[in-house]
Protein backbone atom coordinates (compact mmCIF):
# COMPACT_ATOMS: atom_id res chain seq x y z
CA UNK A 1 0.00 0.00 0.00
CA UNK A 2 3.01 2.31 -0.24
CA UNK A 3 2.13 3.19 -3.67
CA UNK A 4 -1.16 4.78 -2.58
CA UNK A 5 0.25 7.08 0.62
CA UNK A 6 2.79 8.19 -2.11
CA UNK A 7 0.58 9.15 -4.72
CA UNK A 8 -1.79 10.56 -1.61
CA UNK A 9 0.86 12.74 -0.20
CA UNK A 10 1.58 14.10 -3.93
CA UNK A 11 -2.13 15.02 -4.09
CA UNK A 12 -2.19 17.14 -0.88
CA UNK A 13 1.13 19.07 -2.44
CA UNK A 14 -0.59 19.58 -5.62
CA UNK A 15 -4.11 19.99 -4.54
CA UNK A 16 -3.85 20.96 -0.70
CA UNK A 17 -6.86 20.99 1.71
CA UNK A 18 -9.35 19.21 -0.75
CA UNK A 19 -6.79 16.47 -1.18
CA UNK A 20 -6.72 16.20 2.15
CA UNK A 21 -10.22 16.02 3.05
CA UNK A 22 -11.18 13.20 0.82
CA UNK A 23 -7.89 11.10 2.46
CA UNK A 24 -9.41 11.64 5.95
CA UNK A 25 -12.83 10.99 5.07
CA UNK A 26 -12.41 7.75 3.16
CA UNK A 27 -9.40 6.82 5.57
CA UNK A 28 -12.34 7.30 8.57
CA UNK A 29 -14.39 4.97 6.15
CA UNK A 30 -11.94 2.10 6.54
CA UNK A 31 -9.70 2.52 3.32
CA UNK A 32 -6.33 1.99 3.85
CA UNK A 33 -5.29 5.79 3.47
CA UNK A 34 -2.87 8.11 5.44
CA UNK A 35 -4.30 9.96 7.53
CA UNK A 36 -1.91 11.44 10.16
CA UNK A 37 0.72 11.18 7.51
CA UNK A 38 -1.86 13.14 5.44
CA UNK A 39 -2.70 15.56 8.28
CA UNK A 40 1.26 16.11 9.26
CA UNK A 41 2.17 16.73 5.13
CA UNK A 42 -0.31 19.42 5.01
CA UNK A 43 0.38 21.21 8.36
CA UNK A 44 3.91 20.81 7.47
CA UNK A 45 3.17 22.87 4.34
CA UNK A 46 0.85 25.14 5.94
CA UNK A 47 4.22 26.02 8.36
CA UNK A 48 5.85 26.64 4.83
CA UNK A 49 3.55 29.02 3.92
CA UNK A 50 2.29 27.60 1.31
CA UNK A 51 -1.67 26.64 2.41
CA UNK A 52 -3.26 28.50 5.44
CA UNK A 53 -2.90 26.54 8.35
CA UNK A 54 -6.86 27.19 9.01
CA UNK A 55 -7.63 25.75 5.98
CA UNK A 56 -5.83 22.43 7.31
CA UNK A 57 -7.79 22.39 10.38
CA UNK A 58 -11.09 23.14 8.67
CA UNK A 59 -10.86 20.17 5.80
CA UNK A 60 -9.17 18.23 8.12
CA UNK A 61 -11.92 18.16 10.69
CA UNK A 62 -14.78 18.43 8.02
CA UNK A 63 -13.06 14.91 6.57
CA UNK A 64 -12.30 13.34 10.00
CA UNK A 65 -16.31 13.59 11.33
CA UNK A 66 -18.03 13.57 7.89
CA UNK A 67 -16.22 9.82 7.81
CA UNK A 68 -16.66 8.55 10.66
CA UNK A 69 -20.60 9.46 10.97
CA UNK A 70 -20.55 8.18 7.46
CA UNK A 71 -19.43 4.76 8.51
CA UNK A 72 -21.56 4.97 11.68
CA UNK A 73 -24.64 4.96 9.26
CA UNK A 74 -23.36 2.42 7.54
CA UNK A 75 -22.95 -0.11 10.31
CA UNK A 76 -26.15 0.67 12.07
CA UNK A 77 -27.64 -0.36 8.26
CA UNK A 78 -26.47 -3.28 7.15
CA UNK A 79 -24.66 -4.96 10.38
CA UNK A 80 -21.46 -6.55 11.46
CA UNK A 81 -22.04 -9.02 9.19
CA UNK A 82 -21.96 -6.98 6.40
CA UNK A 83 -19.48 -5.04 7.18
CA UNK A 84 -16.93 -7.93 7.70
CA UNK A 85 -17.67 -9.54 4.44
CA UNK A 86 -17.07 -6.52 2.45
CA UNK A 87 -14.52 -4.93 4.41
CA UNK A 88 -11.99 -7.48 4.44
CA UNK A 89 -10.66 -6.62 1.02
CA UNK A 90 -9.56 -3.42 2.88
CA UNK A 91 -8.35 -5.37 5.55
CA UNK A 92 -11.49 -5.30 8.11
CA UNK A 93 -10.90 -8.74 8.80
CA UNK A 94 -13.44 -10.31 11.57
CA UNK A 95 -10.62 -11.05 14.30
CA UNK A 96 -9.92 -7.21 13.90
CA UNK A 97 -13.07 -6.44 13.89
CA UNK A 98 -13.87 -8.46 17.26
CA UNK A 99 -10.96 -7.18 19.13
CA UNK A 100 -12.37 -3.51 18.27
CA UNK A 101 -15.61 -4.40 19.44
CA UNK A 102 -14.63 -6.00 22.54
CA UNK A 103 -12.53 -2.22 23.12
CA UNK A 104 -15.68 -0.36 22.68
CA UNK A 105 -18.01 -2.62 25.06
CA UNK A 106 -15.15 -1.91 27.50
CA UNK A 107 -14.82 1.94 27.20
CA UNK A 108 -18.07 3.31 25.53
CA UNK A 109 -17.57 6.73 24.12
CA UNK A 110 -14.08 7.28 25.48
CA UNK A 111 -13.27 4.90 23.05
CA UNK A 112 -14.49 6.91 20.58
CA UNK A 113 -12.31 9.84 21.59
CA UNK A 114 -9.03 7.83 21.74
CA UNK A 115 -9.20 6.02 18.81
CA UNK A 116 -8.72 8.97 16.69
CA UNK A 117 -5.10 8.57 17.48
CA UNK A 118 -5.04 4.50 16.77
CA UNK A 119 -4.48 3.67 13.37
CA UNK A 120 -6.67 0.60 13.41
CA UNK A 121 -9.26 2.00 15.62
CA UNK A 122 -9.54 5.11 13.77
CA UNK A 123 -10.62 3.35 10.63
CA UNK A 124 -13.37 1.06 12.44
CA UNK A 125 -13.94 3.42 14.75
CA UNK A 126 -17.74 4.35 13.05
CA UNK A 127 -18.30 1.09 12.06
CA UNK A 128 -18.35 -0.14 15.06
CA UNK A 129 -19.79 2.19 17.18
CA UNK A 130 -23.14 1.93 14.48
CA UNK A 131 -22.92 -1.91 14.78
CA UNK A 132 -23.09 -1.70 18.02
CA UNK A 133 -26.49 0.87 17.96
CA UNK A 134 -24.49 3.47 20.13
CA UNK A 135 -27.08 6.48 20.22
CA UNK A 136 -25.81 8.95 17.47
CA UNK A 137 -25.69 11.75 19.67
CA UNK A 138 -23.32 10.22 21.88
CA UNK A 139 -21.38 9.35 19.02
CA UNK A 140 -21.59 12.51 17.42
CA UNK A 141 -20.18 14.71 20.12
CA UNK A 142 -17.48 12.24 21.28
CA UNK A 143 -16.24 12.06 17.42
CA UNK A 144 -15.82 15.66 17.36
CA UNK A 145 -13.62 15.47 20.63
CA UNK A 146 -11.73 13.37 19.37
CA UNK A 147 -11.44 14.80 16.18
CA UNK A 148 -10.78 17.97 17.32
CA UNK A 149 -8.12 16.92 20.05
CA UNK A 150 -6.28 14.86 16.85
CA UNK A 151 -6.30 17.56 14.42
CA UNK A 152 -5.39 19.99 16.70
CA UNK A 153 -2.58 18.16 18.56
CA UNK A 154 -0.67 17.38 14.88
CA UNK A 155 -1.49 20.52 12.84
CA UNK A 156 0.28 22.26 16.08
CA UNK A 157 3.21 20.15 16.30
CA UNK A 158 3.84 19.96 11.70
CA UNK A 159 3.06 23.41 11.70
CA UNK A 160 5.33 24.69 13.83
CA UNK A 161 8.18 22.39 12.91
CA UNK A 162 7.06 23.48 9.01
CA UNK A 163 8.88 26.86 8.79
CA UNK A 164 11.57 24.12 6.23
CA UNK A 165 10.27 22.45 4.27
CA UNK A 166 13.44 20.72 4.25
CA UNK A 167 13.24 19.60 7.67
CA UNK A 168 9.48 17.30 6.59
CA UNK A 169 11.72 14.03 5.73
CA UNK A 170 13.22 14.49 9.23
CA UNK A 171 9.68 15.23 10.84
CA UNK A 172 7.97 11.71 9.58
CA UNK A 173 10.52 9.91 10.68
CA UNK A 174 11.31 10.94 14.07
CA UNK A 175 9.18 13.67 15.56
CA UNK A 176 6.10 11.82 14.28
CA UNK A 177 7.35 8.87 15.89
CA UNK A 178 8.01 10.54 19.45
CA UNK A 179 4.40 12.10 19.06
CA UNK A 180 2.52 8.72 18.48
CA UNK A 181 4.89 7.13 21.18
CA UNK A 182 3.44 10.53 23.89
CA UNK A 183 0.36 9.91 22.62
CA UNK A 184 -0.19 6.88 23.06
CA UNK A 185 0.63 6.69 26.77
CA UNK A 186 -1.18 10.09 27.84
CA UNK A 187 -4.24 7.79 25.84
CA UNK A 188 -3.31 4.44 27.96
CA UNK A 189 -3.25 6.76 31.21
CA UNK A 190 -6.35 7.82 30.17
CA UNK A 191 -8.03 4.72 29.82
CA UNK A 192 -6.82 3.27 32.87
CA UNK A 193 -7.97 5.94 35.09
CA UNK A 194 -11.38 5.64 33.63
CA UNK A 195 -11.33 1.78 34.20
CA UNK A 196 -10.52 2.52 37.60
CA UNK A 197 -13.37 5.29 37.87
CA UNK A 198 -16.00 2.22 36.91
CA UNK A 199 -14.98 0.01 39.09
CA UNK A 200 -15.21 2.41 42.07
CA UNK A 201 -18.29 3.19 41.17
CA UNK A 202 -19.58 -0.06 41.24
CA UNK A 203 -18.54 -0.91 44.61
Amino acid sequence: MDWIAGHVMNLIHHFGAVALFVSLTLETLGLPLPGESALIVASTLAGAGKISIWTVVIAALCGAVLGDNIAYFIGRRYGRAVVTRYGARFGISDSRYARVEAIFARYGPLMVIAARFVVLLRQMNGLVAGTANMHWLVFLLSNLIGAALWVGFWTTIAYHFGHSVDILPFFGRHIGLLATVLVAVALSALLLGYQRLRRTRKR
